[in-house]
């Protein structure tokens, strides 16, 4: 019998998976897709305190939030690092006093160490102002961090199975009835469609925008609806700026989006919110966030962002807490946790809502929450604890990408680079004793090799190209359709056999 069935292989479900794993409890994991497939691989991709959400008073949201952003940087420094913002001032939006008081509340609630303090910028001379406007004279610059979500939550995953923890992808809650002080749950793979029986002392429910889904279908608790479904969507475009800075705009209608340098070669432009109703995992741009996001970047950037500019667009589905706000974008982006337990019964706990930013916080909340339910074991260990790869000082990527290159002298400074970004210090476990390009197998194009494609099978549960293309790497922005379909080819020729069984 397990300790703890998780439901959801978003960032959620695998922070709490490692920090139950990590303290000694048996834990399995059923994600009915990709890990990662869901909302945690279509965010913003920030960790931040949430500038924003200030004026809507989530004063404990912004500062665990803000708290955590160093944290996670020294545990993630291949995959998390720090970005400049600049924030425009713009005439007849909100006031300048107010944005500076803004900011020396960001600067100073939340523990800053290591991060750079906030400055004021003139335009007409800082580089940051060149792809702008002239109108934009004036602006404030300030700090927070850029994450890889998806490979936050592949590297949660990992660790967790380092410790112990079970990760079924694929793999859906098909049932969960009561049997006494313990769960009896039917899994199925959903590519072979083959079913497996599980017990389990406590369920997490952390399917996100399929939380009351699993509650409806699954337990059949037949309770009121908690989550309130919010789509973003974004655009990413090519770079407008050779600046390493991201912008951060103020609209009209009193909504903000980011500008952020993209994989090196984009700039990724979001996020809308309008609020959602169907099928989650069918969420789309519309038109209308199209023109909108155009139009609000061209409000401040000389060059107008136009709609044959776009390379690629995603939407995801925010699963947040229904607190009753007449807006999407005002409705709290905190979490809440819902314990459903009775004396000698089997508990269940539901997550609602919750950022990236405070995954590991959240994961922590709940360690409380199932330590008073089914008792306690370990300690919390995560604050300082490296995810897989990250075991490096915040200031040493220089360092390890000089001797990486040293010890592998093919590889070109960017390969290099693209290398250490993904996987850190496991690279080496790519790239293990080849002494040329040639020993890394088929070359896909933008460095993605067969060996690198292999890794992501074995260690990271990738499946198919589209795992890893769009979710364990972004190459897919990089490659042509002959390229991508060599990967699909090769990911069908190298598939696990229960996956190949369902095809």
């Amino acid at each position: 019998m397990h300790d703890i069935l998780v439901v959801g292989g978003g960032i959620n479900g695998c922070g709490i998976a490692r920090d139950a794993a990590g303290r000694g409890y048996s834990v399995v994991l059923a994600e009915m897709k990709d890990l990662a497939s869901g909302t945690s691989s279509w965010s913003t991709k920030l960790i931040h305190g949430g500038l924003r959400y200030l004026e809507h008073y989530e004063f404990r949201l912004v500062r665990e939030a803000l708290k955590e952003r160093e944290v996670l940087w020294r545990n993630a420094p291949h995959i998390i690092w720090p970005m400049r913002f600049v924030l425009p001032y713009a005439q007849g939006l909100r006031a300048a006093w107010l944005i500076r008081l803004g900011l020396f509340l960001y600067d100073n609630i939340g523990g800053r160490k290591l991060l750079p303090a906030t400055r004021t910028l003139d335009m007409r001379s800082d580089p940051a102002g060149l792809p702008l406007k002239p109108l934009f004279t004036r602006a404030f610059e300030y700090s927070d961090c850029w994450v890889d979500d998806a490979r936050l939550v592949a590297l949660n995953a990992r660790d967790a199975a380092d410790r112990g923890a079970e990760i079924l992808t694929r793999t859906k809650l098909v049932q969960a009835r009561r049997s006494g002080d313990h769960w009896r749950a039917t899994l199925e793979n959903t590519l072979s469609g083959e079913r497996r029986e599980v017990t389990a002392r406590l369920i997490v429910n952390a399917a996100g925008p399929w939380v009351d889904h699993v509650l409806a279908e699954a337990l059949e608790a037949h309770e009121k609806r908690h989550v309130r479904l919010v789509q973003g969507s974004h655009i990413v475009v090519r770079r407008k700026s050779d600046d390493p800075r991201a912008y951060f705009f103020q609209n009209r209608d009193n909504r903000i989006i980011f500008a952020i340098p993209y994989e090196r070669d984009f700039t990724l432009i979001g996020t809308t919110d309008r609020d959602y109703r169907g099928e989650p995992g069918a969420a789309a741009i519309t038109a209308e966030e199209t023109d909108y996001l155009c139009a609000a970047a061209s409000e401040y950037f000389r060059e107008p962002v136009r709609r044959e500019d776009i390379v690629w667009t995603y939407s995801g589905v925010r699963p947040l807490f229904d607190d009753g706000a007449s807006k999407a974008q005002e409705a709290t982006r905190d979490y809440v946790i819902k314990a459903d337990g009775e004396p000698n019964k089997a508990p269940i706990v539901n997550i609602f809502g919750g950022k990236i930013t405070t995954y590991r916080k959240l994961a922590e909340s709940m360690m409380e929450q199932i330590e008073a339910l089914i008792g306690r074991k370990g300690p919390a260990w995560t604050l300082a604890a490296a995810l897989p790869g990250g075991d490096f000082p915040v200031e040493g990527f220089e360092a390890e990408r000089t001797a990486v290159m040293r010890d592998y002298t093919f590889l070109s400074q960017e390969e290099a680079h693209r290398l250490l970004r993904l996987y850190g210090t496991r690279a080496r476990a790519i790239l293990r004793t080849a002494n040329s390009a040639a020993d890394l197998g088929q070359h896909f194009g933008h460095g993605l090799t067969e060996a690198e494609i292999n890794y992501l099978i074995k260690e990271e549960w990738a499946l198919t190209a589209e795992d890893v293309l769009w979710r364990r790497t972004k190459t897919g922005l990089h490659l042509n359709e002959e390229q991508a379909l060599a990967v699909d080819a090769y990911m069908r020729r190298t598939a696990p056999p229960h996956q190949k069984a369902a095809e």
